[in-house]
């Protein structure tokens, strides 16, 4: 189909009561996996990639090739860059042609984050592209490496936010964490639905991996419209590596390839048929 914004895929979502999946990739064979998934069942989706992780997968080589993959995939793919840390990165994705981008300055204060949130606001405007940021604390980081600990965002804040900001989607933190997590976690659905009643704008869940298929359908009937997948891709990719590692047969990298390739459509897969089937009580 093509590569679009991802504002015109949460509205999408948004009008079928559906979350939009929001898969992180690495390499080439987490995109091929991906778009894969979403081809197979015929469903767009966003495919994103965070600052953290640029260190292992730089910029300027994932960057045109998740471009290059949305222009040419069967359905809608948004391309996002996950929790930029900083104007330049932020600048860099725009200049790659991202569809979408997000600042993450949430650990600042109030108006610090509105600032800087802002300024990449009126600059992604002059490239069409949707603008996601972040108020509240979501627990851990994409890759580890620090943990600021989980504030669950104001659902009063959240209106005076959203409005000086003029953001396209909000992420919002209401007990969840990024990484792997030792039990699945208690979220504040009563937070999330005085959000979604005071805020008019697409809502973003993070640190999807580890919580419950029906935690995430409650989310979505509560106004979640995006939900990030990271984790379980890499984990379930990682798997499938060993699980080919350990076979028998002679190895190469033609198989290992579709290894890689094998686990990160399974795992997209999975998410996308939970997050498209309606919340039962």
């Amino acid at each position: 189909m093509a590569l679009v914004k991802m504002k015109d895929l949460l509205k999408r979502a948004e009008e079928k009561n559906i979350g939009c999946g929001a898969f992180s990739v690495g390499n080439m064979e987490m995109v091929k996996g991906a778009i894969r998934a979403a081809e197979e069942l015929n469903t767009p989706i966003i495919l994103q990639i965070a600052e953290v992780r640029l260190k292992n997968s730089p910029l300027h080589l994932m960057g045109p090739m998740m471009v290059q993959a949305a222009k040419e995939a069967k359905v809608d793919v948004a391309v996002h860059l996950d929790h930029g840390l900083t104007f330049e990165t932020v600048d860099k994705a725009l200049e790659l042609g991202f569809t979408s981008v997000m600042l993450d300055a949430s650990t600042l204060p109030f108006e610090e984050n509105i600032a800087g949130v802002k300024a990449v606001v009126e600059k992604a405007r002059k490239y069409g592209a949707t603008v996601e940021a972040e108020l509240g604390l979501v627990g851990g980081s994409e890759d580890g490496s620090c943990d600021h600990g989980i504030r669950c965002t104001d659902p009063d804040d959240a209106v005076v936010y959203a409005r000086e900001t003029g953001i396209d989607a909000l992420a919002v933190a209401i007990g969840n964490a990024h990484g792997n997590y030792p039990v699945a976690p208690t979220l504040a659905f009563d937070v999330l639905e005085k959000i979604h009643e005071k805020v008019d704008i697409p809502l973003v869940l993070h640190g999807g991996s580890g919580i419950t298929d029906k935690d995430f359908q409650k989310a979505i009937s509560l106004g979640i419209r995006k939900v990030n997948i990271a984790t379980a891709s890499f984990n379930s990719l990682t798997a499938h590596v060993e699980k080919y590692m350990e076979s028998t047969d002679k190895h190469n990298f033609f198989d290992l390839n579709e290894a890689m390739v094998q686990g990160t459509y399974e795992n997209v897969k999975r998410h996308i048929l939970v997050f498209n089937e309606p919340y039962q009580e």
